[in-house]
């Protein structure tokens, strides 16, 4: 009798699980334990169904905090990223987010809510198409219409956004569906198969033979390794790659970390604010191979000076991006992982040695530079090598977009893979603390700086309320220029010093301002400060803000002007 009743009571369970309780129990099955977001009424059941069945939520101050927090944590952790928002403003807060994402191929599964499905169309409160609004941001997105769908619907959310070359997924939830019984037992046990979705990882042979004849009598060969290398976890065959066949090797702007900054291969960064070394090798080399990065224009400039002797090697994870800006030779559609192990096989390397030593020759004449001048102040270069050699390089950084980011990606040489958070795509302003939020959750017991912009920051600055929320010890460098500086700095070059809404001439105290959210705050003006307030908030397990006074008309260089090409650069040493 006590068994019937047991089995009685099972299936009556079964009958009232809600559609917002298989959501929960899909995402525990997809292995999720931290999750992003901002209640509102179309998901008022899928947070009751939260709190009866807990997974670890951070309630961010807005959506948009939300969602750049989830890209911090993917970029990170490795892990897929989930964001949860309520309908119309929720939803379509998040855009930002998900766009970037989309541009920086990241992992995430975002769960939006929706009006009850009688009134989808109506312009009812808070309703809005997110569905069409996300369609050509997103990698896939769907609108939930069964309830008997969602199981499968969360398992293939994930398989789309973590395989392949990833990125986002919404999944849109009617709020009818989120509260309808859910009747169908065995929650989570179809299988992913989606016939028109078939990443292909393996390389073809025969292009791989290909890429190592053209390799083996190559007199120039480069690597430009980009972010897919580290989406692979390949950063251990790309050294070896490297070190076996002496291979130069240039990054992307989101691929830095995927080979050490002290690498005697090293070249730096290539593209607009590239090295002059890195930006020279392109246009030198006879043999380019293109290890996952998709040829942006800011890594090209004119794409009729880009790498013109070189016979192109593409290797890429997402067919679409193969030939889209550059001619390619060899087309290698495959991961980054199994491509460099196939080619990681004993062949007959090319003979580098009188290519590296001229390009060790640019090096030396040409090195990253700056004129430092106590009179001046803080140069922000300055302030980036101070960080630097008090993290030892082992610090996740992020960043927003703008100058902070240029002068940090080329003075703050990475040690790791991962530890580097930037908006590269998009250029999202705003991104790089709340990114910091969800880094520093990725990884508890790593040290991870935000250096951010003084109007980047303010984008996003209410995310504060989360450090000491949290307890996370993030520390935040506000490189204070006053300006909009990267629009500044193009006012001054090209539009004859027009300054035009760029300059900022009201800000809040942000001593005060960390103070208001039980942080400690600190100014400083000089580098003999910088040096003993960097020591000491790197040194504390507690969060910290460092309003960091910097020279205001600082420029990046080097430069690529829009237009022109990687050999004709400005502010290169030596000019």
């Amino acid at each position: 009798m006590k068994v019937t009743m047991k089995v009685t009571d099972v299936a009556q369970q079964e009958q009232q699980l809600r559609g917002a309780d298989v959501l929960i129990q899909s995402l525990k099955q997809q292995g999720v334990d931290l999750i992003f977001g901002y209640p509102g009424g179309a998901v008022l059941p899928i947070y009751d169904a939260l709190h009866k069945n807990p997974i670890r939520h951070v309630l961010a101050r807005h959506e948009q905090g939300a969602i750049h927090a989830a890209e911090g944590y993917a970029r990170v952790s490795g892990k897929t990223g989930v964001v949860i928002a309520t309908s119309g403003p929720g939803a379509t807060n998040l855009v930002t987010g998900i766009a970037d994402a989309m541009l920086d191929s990241l992992p995430l599964v975002i769960i939006t809510g929706q009006v009850a499905s009688s009134v989808i169309g109506t312009d009812a409160f808070q309703e809005a198409d997110i569905v069409g609004i996300t369609q050509p941001i997103t990698k896939h997105n769907y609108q939930v219409k069964d309830i008997q769908n969602l199981p499968r619907i969360i398992k293939e959310a994930f398989y789309i956004a973590s395989t392949g070359r990833p990125g986002p997924v919404v999944i849109d939830i009617p709020k009818d569906i989120s509260a309808e019984v859910f009747k169908t037992s065995g929650v989570g046990d179809e299988e992913v198969y989606l016939p028109g979705y078939q990443p292909t990882r393996s390389p073809n042979y025969l292009q791989i033979q290909k890429a190592i004849q053209v390799l083996s009598r190559a007199k120039k060969p480069l690597i430009l390794a980009g972010a897919g290398i580290l989406t692979a976890k390949a950063t251990e065959e790309l050294k070896e790659f490297v070190e076996r066949y002496q291979i130069p090797v240039v990054n992307t702007l989101l691929g830095l970390g995927s080979i050490e900054g002290s690498h005697k291969l090293f070249l730096g960064m290539a593209g607009m604010h590239g090295t002059y070394t890195a930006n020279t090798a392109i246009c030198e080399c006879d043999v380019l191979i293109n290890i996952g990065a998709r040829f942006d224009d800011r890594l090209t400039g004119n794409l009729a000076h880009f790498a013109p002797n070189a016979v192109v090697i593409h290797i890429d994870i997402d067919p679409a991006e193969i030939g889209k800006n550059v001619p390619t030779a060899i087309p290698i559609v495959a991961d980054a992982k199994d491509a460099l192990q196939a080619l990681n096989q004993t062949f007959a390397g090319p003979d580098t040695g009188k290519w590296l030593e001229g390009l060790s020759d640019n090096t030396e004449k040409y090195p990253l530079f700056y004129k430092a001048d106590k009179q001046r102040g803080i140069l922000p270069q300055q302030a980036i090598e101070l960080i630097h050699r008090l993290t030892k390089g082992d610090a996740i950084v992020t960043t927003d977009v703008g100058q902070h980011q240029m002068w940090a990606a080329q003075y703050y040489s990475f040690n790791h893979p991962h530890n580097w958070v930037t908006s590269g795509g998009l250029g999202t302003m705003g991104f790089g603390f709340p990114a910091a939020i969800g880094a520093q959750l990725a990884k508890p017991n790593s040290k991870v700086i935000s250096i951010v912009g003084d109007a980047g920051f303010q984008m996003t600055l209410q995310e504060l309320s989360l450090l000491q929320e949290l307890r996370l010890p993030v520390k935040i460098v506000i490189l204070n220029n006053r300006c909009l500086g990267m629009v500044r700095q193009w006012q001054e070059t090209f539009y004859e010093e027009r300054y035009s809404q760029s300059l900022i001439h009201v800000q809040p105290d942000f001593v005060k301002l960390a103070q208001a959210y039980d942080i400690q705050g600190y100014k400083v003006e000089t580098m003999e400060e910088a040096e003993a307030v960097f020591t000491e908030a790197f040194n504390s397990n507690e969060p910290a803000l460092i309003d960091c006074r910097v020279v205001q008309m600082e420029n990046v260089y080097p430069m690529v002007a829009p237009g022109r090409g990687l050999n004709e650069m400005i502010g290169v040493s030596g000019e």
